[in-house]
């Protein structure tokens, strides 16, 4: 490749928000204790991951440290370990635009150089114009259009526009559901590539609802090199939903054919710490049908968790329903337009 490519693990962040998501649907898993979460922070850094994400916040949260969801960024920087190389960069996560950029300080050393921000669709001037003030403060933003699938074209000029008079540090692709292939990466990458300045950085995040994830990743890796790229992982696939794209599998793929020097056995021990975490009794992440069949239909994957945990209902079933959801359902999973979609 003649461009960079740079590894982002988010097994803190996407894994901790699935343990919670889980959490309070009323199924019990292991959390984060501390030491977990400055142990895989660690090991990641050790591994010799490009971009680590320590977890999520917002000043809505409280309580939520079991999860690596803290209410401020001096919190969530509490759990950098030392870089173990220069450009090695740590980052944090903003679920939404509307902590209050006041209550933000301006960047120093001892936070996180790297804030994340996930895009309020319904909000998207004020989600791009919180990432502005974010990268004023001096921090590297990366943009984060959930969802991106759902985008229109005018849409996404706006968000390339917009990046690139922010400086951010990255625009991202996110497959929310799952449900891309390699035309729609191809699309969208090139999208991206055709006005984006070249000191802003493409992202993909995975997941692996119809398990391409590999096959997206690897598509982008081979393809797609026309720019500066980051790749998301984690861990064992730990995050919502159906999980992520693999951290071992990637760095081991990265390893082998382009001649990265990852530590593989760094990672093997954050997976070994993980092993514990997944509920027995459920498919807390990864492949299962059930996430498979919202991926076929592109609507919101929760709809299908919900029918058959608290619904009781059959395979075939859920595909009955979720064939005939209006596009102005699909989206946004909320327990109000799960009783419109069933009634209807």
């Amino acid at each position: 490749m003649s461009n960079t490519l740079q590894l982002l693990d988010c097994t803190l962040r996407d894994g901790g928000q699935a343990l919670e998501n889980l959490n309070k649907n009323g199924i019990k898993t292991e959390i984060f204790t501390e030491e977990n979460r400055r142990d895989i922070a660690t090991l990641s850094s050790k591994a010799g991951i490009d971009i680590i994400e320590i977890g999520c916040m917002s000043d809505s949260y409280n309580g939520l440290e079991k999860f690596a969801i803290y209410n401020n960024i001096e919190e969530l920087s509490k759990y950098m370990p030392k870089k173990t190389f220069e450009n090695q960069l740590y980052t944090g996560l903003y679920v939404d635009p509307d902590t209050s950029l006041d209550k933000i300080p301006e960047y120093s050393p001892e936070l996180v150089e790297g804030i994340r921000v996930i895009l309020r669709y319904s909000e998207l001037k004020k989600s791009v114009d919180y990432c502005a003030g974010l990268a004023k403060k001096g921090y590297k933003v990366f943009v984060q259009p959930m969802l991106t699938m759902r985008y229109t074209d005018d849409e996404i000029k706006y968000l390339v526009y917009e990046a690139n008079n922010m400086n951010a540090y990255a625009l991202y692709i996110v497959d929310s559901f799952g449900y891309m292939n390699e035309h729609d990466v191809d699309r969208l990458y090139n999208a991206y590539a055709k006005e984006l300045d070249k000191k802003v950085k493409i992202g993909f995040h995975a997941h692996n609802n119809m398990e391409n994830a590999l096959i997206n990743v690897k598509y982008v890796i081979e393809n797609l090199n026309s720019r500066d790229t980051i790749i998301d992982a984690c861990a064992v696939g730990m995050g919502q939903g159906a999980g992520n794209m693999q951290t071992e599998v990637i760095v081991d793929y990265l390893n082998r054919h382009l001649g990265t020097k990852y530590d593989f056995n760094c990672i093997l021990e954050i997976c070994e710490i993980l092993d514990k975490f997944r509920p027995h009794d459920i498919e807390a992440w990864g492949y299962s049908p059930v996430r498979l069949i919202p991926a076929v239909h592109s609507v919101a994957y929760k709809y299908a968790i919900e029918m058959r945990l608290h619904h009781n209902m059959s395979l075939v079933e859920i595909n009955n329903v979720l064939s005939k959801v209006p596009e102005e359902l699909r989206h946004r999973y909320t327990p109000e337009n799960l009783k419109k979609i069933l009634n209807a």
